[in-house]
């Protein structure tokens, strides 16, 4: 690893202070100590600016999440009221707060199932973390302690605590961690472009994968298994659509074994996917639901898990049976945060911005088509304001670069050169900026991908 005193900031700068007091989370290290940070000091609308006065267009709203961009004077205002008046109340044994219960309506008001109760957390990786012990507790309560079982998909992402990284679907984040935990399933990513087989068609190819599916509940038995996990469309695994017909023959398949489908809107929910739920954009019927991230816009950090009442009655007996439903967080309908989401959700509404997000998601899945025939991209994929350009070595074969190449990496390095954030994971350029983006500034994200691009064409020869 670098030695710290080989970087040329100045030992009283944050720079050299990030270097030697923080560990940063899904970074790599070593190249991390050697290159130093990026120190981000304001921003404004879907702007960014760095402390050496360098602007960037943010097309990663953050980590998929600052759905009303940033600044907001609303959400401060009310975060500030919410301090003043109430600043910290606990849910446990019974107290409550004004704030949260407001929320919790609003969100059974907004969701695409039959919402009956609403447990709040901190983030999307405890909120699937909480589904999980939920379905656990659930057969329990029910009489059916052998049905715990969880199916998840490669290259999804659900988290990173032990359960809900063990869901994810990514081997990095499995990788010395001793994860997965026994109990949880992979199964097919539904992405067609790369798991196609022979030439298959779609129609083909979901046939096979879900053939696979329905093979292994009946491996390890359908009384075992209490759920099924999917995000609608996957993010960090590649912004990986499913092709047509894929959840009703998932669902379909899932109800004939009395498995429930968990439904992660962490990254589709409020206006993503063009509809105001990933779920109604792909047809699907949640059973639960998680949602965090632009659920506040993420001004503060809150998640939630939606469970129909059929659960809740199960958990309250059981509660009555022990003393105590025994699971909860500190910080679980925090006044504050529940406050400044339920603010950010009604200004999405008065705002109409789900349906301006559908106008501009469908000029983004326009000019990202357009970049497909760009000679390094393989697949332009996405819906409304969430896409990905997929990079190969040939177009034809649709070799991919060698992991070692860092194509991905270099042209992501290009985009901010070019001031613009976006996300490579491997090879697959990501986009996903806030909901507030405008026509003019979907130009400029395309224009300054197209020349990282061209930069990047250049480089790899």
């Amino acid at each position: 690893m670098a030695d710290p005193l080989h970087n040329e900031f100045p030992p009283d700068s944050i720079e050299a202070k990030d270097l030697k007091h923080l560990l940063h989370p899904a970074t790599n290290l070593a190249q991390h100590q050697a290159n130093g940070p990026r120190v981000l000091t304001r921003a404004e609308g879907v702007y960014i600016w760095d402390n050496q006065g360098n602007q960037y267009l943010e097309a990663m709203a953050g980590l998929w999440c600052t759905a009303l961009g940033y600044g907001e004077e609303e959400l401060a205002r009310v975060a500030a009221e919410q301090m003043k008046a109430l600043s910290y109340n606990q849910l446990f044994g019974g107290k409550t707060n004004e704030a949260s219960v407001l929320l919790a309506e609003k969100l059974k008001d907004m969701a695409p199932m039959d919402a009956g109760r609403v447990f709040f957390g901190l983030s999307g990786s405890d909120a699937n973390d909480t589904q999980v012990k939920l379905m656990w507790y659930y057969n329990n309560a029910v009489g059916r302690p052998e049905k715990k079982k969880i199916i998840s998909r490669m290259r999804g992402y659900h988290g990173v605590t032990v359960a809900s990284g063990s869901l994810t679907g990514l081997p990095p984040f499995h990788k010395h961690f001793d994860l997965p935990i026994p109990g949880i399933l992979h199964t097919d990513c539904p992405h067609y472009y790369r798991g196609q087989e022979g030439g298959e068609s779609e129609s083909d190819f979901v046939d096979r994968i879900v053939g696979n599916l329905e093979a292994l509940i009946q491996r390890e038995g359908p009384e075992t298994i209490a759920a099924f996990i999917a995000e609608p469309i996957m993010g960090a695994g590649g912004v990986v659509v499913p092709p047509a017909g894929y959840y009703q023959k998932v669902q379909a398949l899932l109800k004939q074994h009395d498995i429930l489908f968990i439904d992660d809107e962490v990254i589709c929910g409020f206006g993503r996917t063009g509809r105001p739920f990933g779920a109604e954009t792909f047809g699907i019927e949640p059973d639960t639901m998680s949602v965090a991230k632009a659920v506040s816009s993420a001004y503060l950090p809150i998640s939630a898990v939606l469970i129909p009442e059929t659960l809740y009655e199960a958990f309250a007996a059981m509660s009555a049976e022990l003393g105590n439903f025994a699971h909860g967080f500190t910080y679980s309908g925090h006044p504050v945060c529940a406050a400044v989401a339920l603010r950010n959700l009604e200004l999405m509404e008065e705002r109409d911005l789900f349906a301006h997000a559908a106008r501009m998601g469908d000029l983004m899945q326009d000019r990202l088509a357009l970049l497909g025939e760009h000679p390094l991209v393989g697949e332009a994929r996405g819906a409304g304001l969430i896409g990905a350009l997929e990079l190969v070595a040939d177009r034809e074969t649709r070799a991919p670069f060698p992991a070692s190449q860092g194509v991905g990496a270099y042209c992501m390095a290009r985009c901010e050169a070019n001031g613009l954030i976006s996300r490579a994971m491997g090879d697959t350029m990501a986009l996903c900026p806030p909901l507030i983006i405008t026509e003019p500034q979907i130009d400029e994200i395309f224009s300054k991908l197209e020349v990282a691009l061209n930069e990047t064409l250049a480089w790899v020869g």
